[in-house]
């Protein structure tokens, strides 16, 4: 799907009655990097990329989750822990797993993880009854780097020498796709906004406008997504899922239920400045009852963090959500937006484990029977994050490509948006659940410099 109008002639990036009318680009704010600003167009060049934000990778291994709400799972879901003999996720063992797949007795585990430096949410001899010994918290989250990435920042990096190749990829009759595909998948966001300043100081002309003369289809939209810094991308995912007739709920429980809260913040900061509007606002306009209340809770940013898990907190939160949904007739909807939009995600995969030995039932597929549409869809996704974030966004790779035609936006703006911070964990994941690589079931469902180039990000 190629952006209408995208970029308006005299700016970048494109979006439909973007920006308001004569209103100049404020984000981010004028000196806050230290890269010279360029007048006329966004984002500001160079260096234009945001603060670091605290890992989305390193939460607690996976204990299995079920198919969001929509994807009819190819044999279920593996179970979360299913202590006292609880059955598995409707639709038996497996999911994604195709039937009688070898080795798939259960959910992949990934390596144990840390959540921000903390441990892994075990359970210790003795629980339930009194807090066990918290493991000891890690260094603040946003001092975390991102290493499980498939793009790391290119060594000995040249501005110059790298506008200078597109400059003459696209110059004459003809377009070096290849060339240009060398350059955009092998720099790290920070790296290509350096390149659209450097391009423009040289040649006077604008890169994205260039290279939109220059490309058109998947391939165009997967370049200018790479072009955007990472926040900004974010933010118009979101307007462009609310903008015009109906609504994408998947693209904003996407980006919602799974950014950390400095992410958050900033999303909600640069669609204020870029858009002039107030991002709450729009999501009331567009969406209505509990999920609206739970998109609202997400754009807080106000998620705890703290490494540290509170066993007895876990316990107890446990028996909560059991009283509100199962254990009684009708559900308080308000407690388990409350849980699940405030615990962190390791105290959350506590939860999940304490909820499973109280109700004989993973919480996940008590949030099926007592939930639909798409309130189910976002809480699970957190819960799912909570438990494996990597698997979650292979599970989404993987219906992107699934079936008769592609959803190339989902499949471009995962692949962009996770390519520095867990894109290698999500390749080992989505190898575990559906017995192919990535990159094959990438090969198989596209074709051309699309291919190519998801490729190149992707790696074999």
């Amino acid at each position: 799907m190629s952006y209408p109008g995208y970029p308006p002639s005299g700016g970048y990036p494109a979006f439909p009655g973007y920006p308001p009318t004569g209103q100049e680009s404020v984000y981010p704010p004028a000196g806050q990097y230290s890269y010279p600003t360029v007048p006329g167009g966004y984002p500001p060049a160079g260096g234009g990329t945001y603060p670091a934000a605290p890992p989305s990778a390193g939460y607690p291994g996976a204990a299995g989750y079920p198919a969001p709400g929509g994807y009819p799972a190819p044999g279920g879901y593996p179970g979360a822990p299913q202590a006292g003999g609880m059955p598995p996720y409707p639709g038996g063992p497996g999911f994604g797993v195709p039937p009688a797949g070898p080795g798939f007795g259960g959910y992949p585990q990934p390596p144990a993880q840390s959540y921000a430096g903390g441990g892994p949410a075990q359970i210790p001899v003795g629980y339930p009854g009194g807090q066990a010994p918290s493991p000891m918290p890690g260094p603040p989250a946003a001092m975390v780097q991102y290493t499980q990435g498939t793009i790391q920042a290119a060594p000995n990096f040249d501005a110059g020498r790298d506008a200078e190749i597109l400059r003459k990829a696209m110059k004459g009759l003809g377009t070096d796709e290849q060339a240009i595909i060398n350059v955009v998948a092998n720099r790290s966001n920070d790296q290509r906004q350096k390149i659209k300043a450097a391009f423009k100081t040289m040649y006077g002309k604008d890169l994205i406008k260039d290279l939109k003369s220059e490309l058109s289809g998947n391939v165009e939209e997967l370049i200018l997504a790479l072009f955007m810094p990472s926040t900004y991308y974010d933010a118009w995912s979101l307007r462009h899922a609310m903008k015009g007739a109906g609504t994408q709920e998947k693209v904003l429980i996407e980006i919602l239920c799974t950014r950390t809260n400095q992410e958050i913040r900033e999303i909600v900061n640069c669609y204020k400045s870029e858009f002039g509007r107030d991002i709450e606002d729009d999501i009331r306009a567009d969406t209505s009852g509990h999920f609206e209340r739970l998109l609202i809770s997400m754009c807080q940013g106000n998620r705890d963090e703290n490494p540290t898990v509170d066993y007895r907190k876990a316990q107890e939160d446990a028996q909560r959500l059991y009283q509100a949904g199962e254990g009684k007739l009708g559900t308080d909807e308000s407690c388990f937006n409350m849980v699940l939009a405030s615990r962190s995600f390791p105290q959350l995969k506590a939860t999940v484990e304490a909820y499973s030995r109280i109700a004989n039932r993973d919480l996940l597929s008590s949030i099926d029977r007592e939930f639909s549409g798409n309130v189910e869809r976002g809480l699970k996704t957190i819960l799912q994050c909570a438990l494996n974030r990597p698997a979650f966004f292979a599970e989404r790779l993987y219906y992107s490509m699934k079936g008769a035609g592609t959803d190339d936006s989902t499949l471009i703006r995962i692949i962009v948006t996770r390519s520095e911070i867990d894109l290698v964990e999500i390749k080992q994941m989505f190898t575990q659940m559906y017995q192919k690589t990535l990159a094959t079931m990438i090969a198989s469902d596209t074709s051309g410099d699309y291919r190519r180039l998801l490729l190149a990000i992707v790696g074999q």
